[in-house]
Parts: structure tokens; sequence; C-alpha cells
């Protein structure tokens, strides 16, 4: 593992049937650990996991840990204690690693304790290790530092990915938790921000379409390179990472690693909607900036 991990929230190919495509997802997997990434997580936001199924999301779980030669952390996220109990025996059984994991949605706590109560009950005994995952924008509330500390200090947890964009949030976490409690970036455009700041690695979508340029961007820190670190995620990863802010993060990161020849289809699911072929070009097109900028860095 290098100084600073990074691992992808594996997209989830379909045929153009909109059938989960278990050979897509292999090559995938091939693909992006060939060039840099040490991790992979399927079942994430971006891998659409809320529009599978229960056989479905096995499928994705075992195919993905069957593939991948690095670390696999399951997405178990659910609205219910029973449901991401049986995800995590799901991972499990499957072979992986560790489990990542929100809070409650849709249902969330109507007085302070409640998610919490879920989370512990959640990953009570579970034969994985658990990482928390900071979703407020679609779980809707934020999981508060104290809880998160809380649960770590009595190994109920091991780290945590956070999607807030607020770089203050990961810099209270990393103060209120020990040194081995492992934080980790999930906005793109902020993850050399967030590794100079104290964050352990990343969890970062554009990883399943350009892994090069995230082990770029890390090896120039880890090399003591912070303006070549900074000058990669400034004008490769940010750009890249606004198409898939505007055009929505799996549909535009399908194109993106199709665009790479990872994936043949890049048709996603209701309510998502494909990129139209102006969309897919501008995507393409940052793919290809983004890639140039770390051959002439």
């Amino acid at each position: 593992m290098s100084t600073y991990p990074v691992s992808a929230p594996l997209v989830t190919p379909f045929t153009a049937e909109k059938e989960v495509d278990s050979d897509a997802l292999a090559s995938l997997v091939d693909a992006i650990e060939s060039r840099g990434v040490e991790g992979v997580a399927p079942c994430g936001t971006t891998g659409e996991f809320a529009s599978l199924d229960r056989e479905e999301y096995r499928q994705v779980v075992e195919t993905t840990a069957d593939a991948a030669d690095g670390r696999v952390i399951a997405g178990v996220a659910d609205t219910s204690v029973a449901g991401v109990r049986s995800r995590i025996e799901t991972a499990s059984r499957a072979g992986c690693d560790a489990v990542l994991l929100t809070g409650p949605y849709f249902h969330t706590e109507n007085a302070a304790g409640g998610t919490e109560r879920f989370l512990r009950a959640a990953v009570a005994d579970s034969p994985l290790p658990v990482y928390l995952y900071n979703l407020p924008v679609y779980v809707g509330t934020e999981l508060d530092p104290s809880t998160v500390a809380g649960l770590a200090e009595e190994d109920f947890i091991s780290g945590l990915k956070d999607s807030s964009g607020d770089l203050d949030y990961l810099l209270t976490l990393a103060r209120e938790t020990s040194e081995d409690f492992e934080i980790y970036c999930g906005v793109d455009s902020l993850l050399v921000p967030a590794l100079v700041s104290g964050a352990t690695g990343g969890v970062n979508a554009l990883a399943n379409a350009v892994p090069e340029v995230f082990d770029a961007a890390t090896a120039a820190l880890a090399a003591g390179d912070v303006e070549r670190a900074v000058t990669i995620s400034q004008t490769a990863i940010a750009p890249l990472f606004e198409q898939c802010a505007t055009h929505g993060f799996a549909p535009a990161t399908k194109v993106a690693a199709a665009s790479r020849g990872f994936l043949e289809s890049a048709t996603v699911r209701p309510p998502l909607v494909d990129l139209g072929a102006d969309e897919r070009a501008e995507v393409a097109d940052a793919v290809e900036d983004a890639l140039s900028v770390v051959e002439a860095a």
C-alpha cells in the first residue's frame, strides 16, 4: 500500500438491456488496478447500489471480490438494521475485506442518539472491519464527529469516508480520533488538500476512469512535491470532477471510463439518465485533458 492509498468506488456496468454485466465489471477492476488504484468499493453511490435488487447486489459483490487483487470494501447501506446486517454477511461470504456504511436514510433520527443506535445495532459483531460513510447530501444528515469518535474509541469502526466536501469536518475528525483511525476523502477535487490536512487516502469516483491521475497526484505528495500534486489536482482532477458534478456521478463516470475503453456500455438505470452525445464528448475531452496534464507535468 502506498503512502496515500486511493480506492475506486466502482460503477456497476449494465448491458444494453440494463442487466448487470459481470464480465464488464471484472474487466473494469483489472483495468484500473493495473493502472494504480489500490482498492475497489462496489455497491456505493457511484455504483447505483440503490438500483440493485438483492440478487444483483450479491452478484456485484462476488464478482468484484473474485476479480480484485487489492482491498475490497463493499457498500452495505440500507434503510434497516436487518438489511445492513444481511449485506455485511453477503460481503463477508464473498471474501471482501471491509464494508462501508452510511447513516440511516429516508427515516432519519427524530431525536439525538437515533443514528448512533442504528449504527451500533447494524455493525455489532461484524465479521469485517467497518468504515462509515458521511454523505449528508443523500442521507439527509451529517454523521456527528463526536458520535464517530465514540464508535472509533470502542473499536466499532476502523475509519470513515467523507463526501461532505467540508474540510473543516475532516479536520475535526482528525483531531477527535486516534492516529490509527483512517479518514478517506470522497470528493475527488479535494483529495490533495485533504491529504495535506491529514487524511489517510481517497475513495474517488474518477479512479474508475483516470487511475493514473490519482496515482500521480499521491506519488507527488509522497515525494514531497506538493506543487506538482496541486497542479494535478487543479488542472486535471478538478475540471473532470466538475463534469461529474454537472452531469451526475454514475452517468459521467461511466462515460469517462468508456472513453478509456474500460467499459463498452455507459448505460445507467432510472431514475438516472444516459448522457447525450454532446455531454459524452465534453466528458471524453476532460478525460483526455486530465491525462495530458499528468503526461506533461
